[in-house]
């Protein structure tokens, strides 16, 4: 049986509340508790690298994908089981695309909102079938849900593209959820 390997998308930035740096930490260990890997975005710094640092902590297998561009500045995660590094941001999505089975969305900024969107958009045109969470705990994403179901009611979204984004509000809820989607 082959691992299946969930691709979490986060804050690299130092300046958040510590409060999202230990949600990454929880979604880290609690991959490796149920036997997934890790594919992240290759940072050692903030939520990045809590979640990597806390699932190979608990034996999950972690990647790391980083454009070498960006290794001086998100401190590429050397202790990654695997850190690629490669040419730009728009290959570092596709590997991550193609090694993920699953896609969580945890708090960050225009980074992760602009993974989250390609990735949604994809399984939304049939691109892909891999489950798309955002893990939403505190209401971060409030004014995103408001703004994508206005656009749903004026016609811009699907009702069917909208349901694919799957909202969870903790770290138990998200594995339950990816344990049923898998």
């Amino acid at each position: 049986m082959t691992t299946a390997s969930i691709c979490v998308y986060c804050s690299s930035s130092e300046t958040i509340d510590r409060r999202y740096v230990e949600l990454a930490a929880a979604v880290g260990s609690r991959l490796a508790t149920e036997g997934y890997a890790l594919v992240s975005g290759g940072g050692r710094v903030s939520m990045m690298g809590a979640v990597a640092r806390a699932a190979r902590a608990g034996g999950a297998h972690t990647a790391g994908i980083i454009p070498q561009h960006l290794v001086p500045y998100e401190v590429a995660d050397t202790d990654a089981d695997e850190l690629v590094v490669v040419d730009t941001m728009r290959e570092r999505k596709r590997v991550m695309d193609e090694r993920s089975d699953a896609f969580i969305a945890l708090p960050g900024g225009i980074g992760t909102l602009e993974e989250l969107f390609e990735v949604w958009t994809a399984g939304s045109l049939s691109m892909h079938a891999k489950p798309v969470l955002v893990l939403d705990d505190d209401g971060f994403y409030d004014p995103l849900w408001a703004f994508l179901d206005s656009l749903q009611a004026r016609g811009f979204v699907r009702a069917a593209a909208l349901a694919q984004l799957h909202r969870v509000s903790g770290v138990d809820e998200a594995f339950t959820l990816l344990a049923q989607l898998l």
